[in-house]
């Protein structure tokens, strides 16, 4: 497997590595019944920079928030490697695992349900410095009062509980505890699908404010398209645990090559409305096949219809394709994907 590459404006050595990462959840139909498995993620490999925001889009249960919990070490891995500044962290434990936790932290996609009801905002931000032992306790507490100021929210807040807050201060709370750490990687599983749009357009500036003057990067997992379109340095496109597609953003704006990515980009909407009319909306048919049971060969040609014989037999890598990289036999040649297409019933 090649690892993929860095953003083009990113020069420094990748802040971290996921290589070949699988993660499978065993599960019993029985007593006698034979042993088997989810596959959650098979193969995932990327890297991150430095100031880099890499989003991870694809349907649900494509694996995106088990990639986010894999890399956090909050799941064990099934095999795989997970590098942070070129230090393997697939394995790591005890005090090697607290301390790779202060550089790498993650902002859930539910503030309220990832925020302790009984604990006052101030002790929420606090509490990662005090189980780290950074400082004293008015050390953490002025800590506390400048990273709640950071995120829009002042010291007034410190007293006060998350079911006083609304949505988006909540999320910002939930920023302010991630930043406690000075991580230098904060993955961000959907961080602002429950919050209202305008309050999203907030959150999202202040993500890249603060990604500006701390060089913190992200990994960014979101099904809103347009979003990851306006935040991101790069896109990775999940089918079914696997990468299909990832390139720069601004390559992607241009195309996207995977048969799989242009059914999702398609879906996008787009704010223009002679634009919208004259967008063809595509969508598959058939399901998504389930993770127990994937198909042999390439897992998205049961959906595909561009499909051959070979897609049936035979699983694509993950491969460099012109300015990206693609998981499909037929990409980067001539005329692929075709402009219409090749079979009744898989558009409109």
């Amino acid at each position: 497997m090649i690892a993929p590459p860095t953003a083009s404006n990113v020069k420094e050595p990748p802040v971290l590595e996921v290589l070949d990462l699988v993660k499978h959840y065993p599960i019993k139909d029985g007593l006698f019944a034979p042993d088997r498995v989810v596959h959650a993620l098979d193969g995932v490999t990327l890297t991150v920079g430095r100031g880099e925001t890499l989003a991870v889009v694809g349907e649900s249960g494509c694996g995106k928030s088990t990639l986010a919990r894999c890399i956090m070490r909050l799941e064990i891995l099934t095999s795989g490697t997970l590098l942070l500044h070129g230090k393997d962290i697939s394995h790591v434990g005890g005090r090697d695992l607290r301390a790779m936790r202060r550089r790498l932290q993650i902002i859930f996609q539910n503030p309220y349900a990832s925020l302790n009801p009984r604990w006052s905002i101030g002790s929420l931000v606090m509490d990662p410095m005090r189980l780290h032992k950074i400082g004293d306790a008015a050390g953490r507490r002025a800590r506390a009062v400048e990273l709640l100021q950071t995120v829009g929210l002042g010291a007034e807040f410190m007293s006060r509980y998350p079911h006083e807050l609304s949505g988006g201060q909540r999320q910002r709370v939930a920023i302010a505890r991630a930043l406690a750490m000075q991580p230098d990687v904060i993955i961000c599983d959907e961080p602002v699908s429950a919050l209202d749009v305008s309050i999203q357009a907030q959150v999202i500036n202040l993500l890249k404010k603060l990604q500006k003057s701390l060089g913190i990067a992200y990994v960014f997992i979101s099904h809103d398209l347009s979003l990851v379109k306006h935040i991101s340095d790069r896109v990775a496109v999940m089918y079914l645990g696997q990468i299909v597609e990832l390139a720069d953003t601004s390559a992607v704006r241009q195309r996207v090559m995977h048969p799989y990515s242009q059914a999702l980009f398609s879906a996008a909407p787009v704010a223009d409305p002679r634009a919208a009319a004259s967008k063809r909306r595509i969508i598959l048919s058939g399901d998504v096949p389930s993770p127990v049971d994937p198909p042999a060969g390439c897992r998205f040609h049961t959906r595909c219809p561009y499909a051959k014989d070979i897609c049936a037999s035979e699983a694509p890598q993950l491969r460099a394709v012109e300015d990206r990289f693609v998981r499909c036999h037929f990409a980067g040649e001539p005329g692929f994907p075709p402009p219409a297409p090749l079979s009744e019933g898989k558009y409109t």
